[in-house]
């Protein structure tokens, strides 16, 4: 809802500034000029790349950029439950389809998703603290989660996921201090 209503605010108010980033082809632009050569020059061995299904801006400018270099490289979603909620993240099958997913292709570029529940996605975000310093948020703690399944599956490969977010927007939810149940 938070989408439709920012689109109608922005149709009645044309002098705002609305960035839309499920839509603004600067999203997934970025990452296919930027992030992209930065995975495959440090990387290009990589064999899969795991990115959090939310604006799909990353997942396509990455994805779309890897495939060229490589058509061999997985592009895969990582995606909450119908139904469940995973901070920054999007099950398409819920009913919106960002704009930028469609006009990138992005049926054709994923090669699959991976679920990952919000527990997974919590663990995932402890682990990126304990084990390697990064405070990071609950997206990019499912995007460690996606990683994981994805490497329990394949015999060899290198794969590549994106810290996608900060910590600090996470403060006050508990995801470092609660019971990982709760």
């Amino acid at each position: 809802g938070a989408v439709r209503r920012a689109i109608l605010l922005a149709e009645e108010h044309p002098n705002w500034a609305f960035l839309y980033q499920y839509a603004n082809e600067a999203n997934p632009r970025a990452h296919y000029e930027t992030t992209g050569p930065e995975i495959w020059a440090d990387c290009p061995e990589i064999t899969h790349f795991v990115a959090g299904l939310g604006t799909s801006g990353t997942l396509m400018g990455v994805g779309t950029f890897l495939k060229e270099q490589n058509p061999d490289v997985r592009i895969i979603a990582v995606e909450p439950p119908l139904g469940e909620k995973v901070e920054g993240l999007r099950n398409l099958e819920e009913g919106y389809i960002p704009p930028v997913y469609e006009k990138w292709g992005g049926e054709q570029l994923l090669y699959r998703k991976r679920v990952v529940r919000p527990k997974e996605s919590i663990e995932g975000t402890r682990m990126l603290a304990e084990h390697c310093g990064i405070f990071a948020g609950i997206s990019a703690g499912a995007a460690l989660a996606g990683a994981r399944k994805v490497a329990g599956e394949i015999e060899s490969g290198t794969i590549v996921f994106v810290v996608c977010d900060g910590g600090w927007k996470y403060l006050s939810t508990g995801a470092w201090t609660d019971d990982i149940d709760e």
